[in-house]
């Protein structure tokens, strides 16, 4: 069979055989040498052709036909059933939640990276053995990984990458995997990083909205400490920091209450959007007035925050998930600190 041909296999290579053989199919599918329908070689032959364990084939066509590259016809062999690879870049574009602005980088993404690529969403919901199952299911498929490692422990706080989730991105070669949002753990490894500092985002934000912030008697930063999607310490961090260093009476609070304290004088900063409806609610209940009696600083920004006048600090979604895109476009290098900044509206 003219396949054969196709397929090589390095006995010298450390690379396991059966993800040679699904490396070679796939490689050949990209570069259009196998198309849709078009029949494969039985596992008895491949195993004879190359002098390899039935055992080994079997494992090889196995994940094939679990990422639907290939399908099996009962009494007649194995074709191929997946062609969108060919000509086409493939991305795995891997976020830890799906929410309105890590929706925004994505869109911006996929728009800016045009149709002569195949972009895959997948969300692995902060969960490190899901994460690995992706990875596993999905290595060897793809050009590029653009993943957003964020992470829970076991009592739901936050953590940047686990030991086994990090030995995992390891594996993927240099060129394919690009870090996104958070790089605390990357800083030697030579991939494109388009990052937030979340630590000095938040600290120079607040420093550039200091003269309305001073106003303010108290500030109340409403930080999450046990949530499904936890947020990185740092962002603690840089408010204490700023805090401390302007003299500011502060509290950090767990969540926004049904009846929470509120006092004429309070500025909060809100990072959940439960957080923030509810407070507004309460707020407004309670007859205050918004930016005026009672401020509001939102922590990313969204249309609707923007449409009900929230002031938010904010990184631009916009333009990370555009600067993804150009430097897998062209093929880039290197770090990229995405812009992060207070947007000054009605509540504060």
């Amino acid at each position: 069979m003219d396949m054969i041909k196709l397929i090589t296999i390095d006995e010298n290579s450390r690379v396991p055989k059966y993800q040679q053989i699904i490396d070679s199919i796939i490689h050949n599918i990209s570069i259009g040498n196998l198309k849709i329908d078009q029949k494969i070689p039985s596992i008895n032959m491949f195993s004879e052709e190359f002098y390899l364990s039935r055992d080994t084939v079997e494992k090889a066509y196995s994940i094939l036909k679990d990422r639907k590259i290939i399908t099996s016809i009962r009494g007649k062999g194995f074709y191929v059933s997946r062609t969108k690879l060919i000509s086409k870049v493939n991305i795995l574009f891997l976020v830890n939640k799906l929410s309105s602005y890590k929706l925004i980088t994505y869109n911006h993404f996929v728009n800016k990276i045009g149709a002569n690529s195949h972009t895959h969403l997948d969300i692995y919901h902060c969960d490190e053995t899901l994460f690995l199952n992706l990875l596993e299911k999905n290595k060897g498929v793809y050009d590029y990984f653009v993943v957003m490692p964020h992470f829970k422990t076991i009592d739901l706080k936050h953590t940047t990458l686990p030991e086994k989730a990090k030995k995992a991105l390891d594996e993927i070669p240099d060129e394919k995997l690009i870090i996104l949002d958070n790089i605390k753990t990357f800083e030697n490894k030579n991939v494109v990083q388009i990052y937030q500092d979340f630590e000095n985002d938040i600290y120079n934000a607040l420093n550039d909205g200091l003269e309305k912030i001073k106003r303010y008697k108290k500030i109340l930063l409403v930080y999450p400490e046990k949530v499904i999607y936890p947020y990185p310490k740092r962002i603690l961090n840089g408010f204490r920091k700023f805090c401390v260093e302007q003299n500011l009476d502060f509290e950090i609070i767990n969540e926004i209450y049904e009846d929470t304290i509120l006092k004429k004088g309070d500025l909060f900063i809100t990072i959940e959007e439960s957080d923030l409806v509810n407070l507004v609610k309460q707020i407004r209940e309670d007859e205050y007035r918004l930016g005026t009696d009672i401020g509001i600083i939102s922590y990313n920004d969204t249309p609707l925050k923007d449409l009900l006048g929230i002031s938010v600090i904010s990184t631009d979604f916009k333009i990370m998930g555009e600067t993804v895109a150009k430097m897998i476009l062209n093929k880039e290098k290197g770090k990229f600190k995405v812009p992060f900044y207070l947007t000054d509206r009605e509540s504060l």
